[in-house]
């Protein structure tokens, strides 16, 4: 397995101790696991992969995110075997959905 570490800027989410699991690890898939930080201002990326040499792929794709999104303050747990860029942000978002419904609700 190949492990990668990002950290980007974001606009902080609001106050929250929840924890979110999305997605399922499984061939040409990937689980999303999102749980608080103690610094509000970053966003934190640990991607374990069974593909090598992709990391500027990854690097865009969670920058692009965190971009999009109020994201700092979370880390995201990856565990990935094989996901497509475009499987990797809809899963992200999909987290990320769960966890202000949570709040919300």
């Amino acid at each position: 397995m190949n492990v990668l570490n990002f950290n980007f800027d974001s606009q902080p989410i609001k106050d929250t101790k929840k924890e979110v699991i999305c997605g399922v690890v499984g061939s040409g898939n990937l689980e999303v696991l999102v749980s608080p930080l103690a610094d509000s201002a970053k966003s934190n990326f640990i991607i374990d992969t069974s593909v090598t040499g992709f990391d500027h792929i990854w690097k865009a794709v969670l920058q692009d995110f965190s971009d999009r999104y109020a994201v700092g303050g979370l880390e995201f747990k990856i565990n990935d075997m094989g996901a497509t860029p475009a499987v990797v942000s809809l899963r992200l978002s999909q987290a990320i959905n769960i966890l202000e419904d949570e709040l919300h609700g």
